[in-house]
């Protein structure tokens, strides 16, 4: 039997949209200046505080030098669970690839994956196109392209690589539903939903909404009894079930880690207006909270054109329009909007799905150029909506003098184009009739799968001409080569400078954080020489490069920025005097002494601030590490105390400490004249530029400052200390400031850069002889020798020991623990710890923890799994006996009749 022909077209408009992509998406960070192409950080907002750092941790745990191991997470938030974290930020198969990269070449690999990402969805994209109709794989390779570097690609997508997955899915998943119209490729089928759902399962949510759209209307235009469309949607359903149920052990942990995460803010949706959401259409427009929609400007004008091109069949030349329309209306009205987010507005970019309506935008166009190339009417009149839709996204606000530039010369390319295509096929069709009206016919007509392409056919495959001929041939040739010139050139241009112009915008809208480089190489080392995990936790310092430090640099601290921050770690922090940023969902290092005891902190380092974030004003000596003796990670409370914690964090930490520590007294607050503040309000009025508080503190005790709404500097003597507070997105942490004077008289010098407050009991003083005293006793009855596995934690206790064993880790869901040879039971919570009760017999604690979720996910796959297999046997049976295969579902004659088929 003769094997079938590969499928050429497809890989050859895949690669093209592929190197277009990739191209363009390099020589646009090349024009900012942007790493690796220049000096400028790529690390962006949640880039550098969250992506490149765990795609890090993901190199450690390649290379196995991860604290932790695939469930636990030790090194952060003093203990997290990890594959919830694993699911949402490194599910994607591309996220391996950093493990050949060097480690400290971290930033280089996360781009890589970024521009490969990128340039996979735009291959695929152009396979799908060339799925759903046929034509010139140039063309279905340049739409391909004009997807993959759509707006949202180029504006949302490159700081957000784990959304790039979603990118990929939507055309895969839409492949997925032409396999179920053929019925092929069904076990194929289930896996590539199974691994869009895995890579990241937010995005591809959308992407299979999306995708469900374009299926439903690709069974109403195909002409089908409604027996096979049922049929055929049933099919399409089950695929998804099954898929999705493969990748439930990933999803169902993140999704109950998602209930147990830190609520961070409640948004409301509000639509933007109509002009700034038609800007977004046109190139080089830029706004975080509106929808980005640009896909090309002749990607634009094709989708314009179809409902005006009598070629296409009415049905297709009226449902993917609508298709088009209904989506973009779903983008502005609120119960719609909650369905594409799934149930839950975004906290950040309300508008995470735009990629859906690029992507319904590229399909749109190229149903426009398979039917053949639009005439003179229809592109007529999509000049002229697309003259009306600039004309009102001209009162935007975001369309600046560079965005009149680009998108004239950008309709230039796509018109010139397009028009010189034409005039081309006009040559060629009279050439063999000659006849000049007879082109007319060519692009009015019934398609056929390559007629509509003759003018560019004729660049590879026409005939040989007679000497006779020749001039009119090359002069045909040369306007195809001038027309692909334009589109090339006009795409090439336009998306270089929209994602330029991103790049540049988020410079001055979002914070930006140093790559890797000597700043962190130091902290590293100094970890790596303080480190005695699990005898004692190292923390990396107080003074953060980016919101996780210890997945960058090492140790075991208390700082961890992920969308799955627990609830319990987030809000026993912040009763401990703990600092945060994004709302609750970065939490800190707290540098204090007691906390440093509570979690068996027995080495810091200390750091200035970092001088890439130069809004910061510069505090703090050299690199240094300071060693504590602080009790095991696992101790033991005969008499715990079960008062709740209460609005003072000094009483909340000897709560937790077990032991009296502190001293807090009255403070007064002054302005800048000495008068009294009322309220402690500082920054504003009389107290605008030197307020001072003062206290009385028992002489030689520490001082330590509590003030999680003020924003500025405070010295005591020649120590300062920075505070950042701007509510509701940032809390300041509470600061050592230093050792109060032999009178006893504490005087804190304020410089605030931003109205704040100061509360009652600020200050601490904290008498370091008590609490030395507090750790000794702490040491002598805590554990004798404590192992840490990835997700087990085993204590040896001396004997007898009473009361409830602390384990010194958040009290996340998930722990279960046992004393002796008792039975494993969930965890007991001790203000916000593991906690484990004794009765004098055991003499050991066993915690193991188990993710949310994970047990029935693993079930669901597991039930996938098996009817996928039954389901596979049955076919194999029905083969085996000679059961003939059941028919497509799409009819192949005539082809007219089965619009939008290939």
């Amino acid at each position: 039997m003769k094997r079938r022909p590969a499928n050429r077209p497809g890989r050859a408009a895949g690669l093209l949209a592929a190197l277009v992509a990739t191209a363009v998406t390099c020589a646009a960070d090349a024009l900012a200046r942007s790493r690796p192409f220049g000096p400028r950080t790529r690390d962006v907002n949640d880039l550098g505080n969250q992506y490149v750092p765990f795609h890090a941790h993901l190199w450690d745990l390649l290379h196995g030098r991860a604290d932790g191991g695939l469930l636990v997470n030790w090194q952060s938030g003093y203990g997290s669970s990890f594959l919830p974290d694993l699911g949402t930020y490194l599910g994607s198969p591309f996220g391996l690839l950093v493990g050949v990269f060097p480690r400290d070449e971290i930033d280089l690999a996360v781009y890589a994956i970024t521009v490969l990402k990128t340039a996979s969805a735009g291959a695929a994209m152009a396979v799908l196109l060339l799925s759903l109709r046929p034509g010139r794989w140039w063309a279905a390779g340049l739409l391909g392209a004009a997807y993959a570097l759509c707006g949202w690609s180029v504006a949302v997508g490159s700081y957000n690589p784990m959304w790039l997955d979603g990118l990929l899915a939507l055309p895969l998943l839409c492949l997925v539903g032409e396999w179920t119209l053929r019925r092929r490729r069904a076990l194929l089928g289930v896996l590539v939903v199974a691994l869009a759902w895995t890579a990241n399962f937010y995005t591809a949510y959308m992407a299979t909404l999306a995708a469900g759209l374009v299926l439903l209307l690709r069974l109403g235009l195909s002409g089908l009894p409604a027996r096979r469309r049922l049929g055929t949607a049933g099919r399409a359903a089950a695929t998804v079930v099954l898929g999705v149920g493969l990748a439930a052990p990933l999803v169902t942990v993140v999704w109950f880690g998602t209930r147990h995460a830190y609520p961070g803010r409640t948004v409301a949706f509000r639509p933007v207006s109509t002009p700034d959401l038609l800007a977004r259409l046109l190139p080089t427009t830029y706004s975080f909270g509106s929808p980005a929609l640009y896909a090309g400007t002749a990607a634009l004008l094709l989708a314009l054109a179809l409902p005006f091109h009598r070629a296409a069949p009415r049905r297709v030349r009226a449902g993917w329009p609508l298709l088009l329309t209904a989506v973009a209306l779903s983008f502005q009205w609120g119960p719609t909007h909650l369905v594409w987010h799934a149930f839950a507005t975004p906290q950040g970019s309300p508008y995470r799905q735009a990629f859906v309506l690029c992507a319904l935008l590229v399909i749109t166009a190229w149903h426009t150029l398979s039917y053949g190339l639009p005439g003179p009417r229809a592109l007529g009149a999509a000049g002229a909506l697309l003259a009306l839709l600039t004309a009102v996204a001209s009162r935007s606000t975001l369309m600046k003098p560079v965005s009149w530039a680009v998108l004239a010369l950008a309709v230039a390319g796509a018109a010139g184009g397009l028009a010189l295509l034409r005039a081309a096929e006009s040559r060629r069709a009279a050439s063999r009739d000659g006849s000049g009206p007879a082109a007319a016919g060519v692009a009015d007509g019934p398609a056929s799968p390559s007629g509509s392409w003759s003018a560019v056919r004729g660049l590879t495959d026409s005939p040989r001409p007679s000497s006779g001929a020749r001039p009119p041939a090359r002069r045909r040739t040369a306007l195809a080569v001038l027309a692909l010139a334009l589109l090339f050139g006009g795409q090439f241009g336009e998306a270089m400078a929209t994602s330029f112009v991103a790049t540049r915008q988020r410079y001055g809208h979002m914070d930006d954080y140093a790559p890797w480089g000597a700043r962190q190489r130091a902290q590293a080392q100094a970890v790596a020489r303080a480190d005695g995990w699990p005898r004692h936790r190292t923390d990396p310092g107080r003074e953060q490069t980016v919101g996780n430090d210890p997945l960058m640099v090492g140790g075991q601290g208390a700082q961890y920025y992920s969308s799955l921050t627990s609830d319990v770690l987030s809000r026993t922090l912040t009763a401990l005097g703990g600092g945060w940023t994004s709302r609750g969902r970065s939490v800190q290092s707290l540098d204090n002494p007691v906390t440093d005891a509570i979690f068996s902190v027995g080495a810091r380092v200390h750091s200035p601030t970092d001088p890439h974030q130069g809004y910061l004003p510069q505090v703090g000596g050299p690199l240094s590490v300071s060693r504590e003796d602080v009790p095991p990670l696992v101790t033991v409370r005969p008499r715990p105390d079960a008062t709740p914690f209460g609005p003072s964090p000094y009483r909340n930490q000897e709560l937790l400490l077990g032991s009296r520590v502190y001293t807090v007294p009255r403070i007064a607050v002054h302005d800048d004249a000495g008068e009294p503040v009322r309220a402690g309000r500082v920054g504003s009025g009389n107290a605008l530029a030197a307020p001072v508080i003062t206290a009385d503190c028992p002489a030689g005790s520490q001082v330590e400052l509590w003030a999680p709404h003020f924003s500025g500097t405070a010295r005591l003597a020649d120590r300062t200390a920075f505070f950042r507070s701007a509510r509701p997105r940032n809390r300041a942490a509470m600061e050592p400031l230093g050792t109060a004077p032999a009178s006893g008289r504490v005087r804190i010098h304020l410089t605030p850069d931003r109205p704040g407050s100061i509360p009652q009991g600020a200050v601490g003083c904290l008498d370091t002889a008590r609490l030395r005293a507090a750790v000794d006793r702490l040491k002598a009855s805590g554990a004798t020798r404590v192992t840490v596995s990835d997700a087990t934690v085993r204590a040896e206790l001396p004997a007898g020991s009473k009361g409830i064993a602390v384990v010194a880790a958040p009290h996340i869901a998930g722990w279960r623990c046992a004393a002796g040879d008792g039975a494993a039971v969930p965890a007991k919570d001790h203000h916000g710890l593991i906690a484990v009760p004794l009765d004098g017999t055991s003499t050991t604690v066993t915690c193991t923890f188990h993710p949310p979720g994970l047990r029935l996910g693993t079930s669901v796959g597991a039930g996938s799994l098996l009817t996928l297999a039954l389901l596979g046997v049955l076919a194999a049976v029905r083969r085996r006996r000679g059961t003939p295969p059941s028919s497509p579902s799409l009819p192949t004659r005539p082809r007219e009749r089965v619009p939008g088929a290939a």
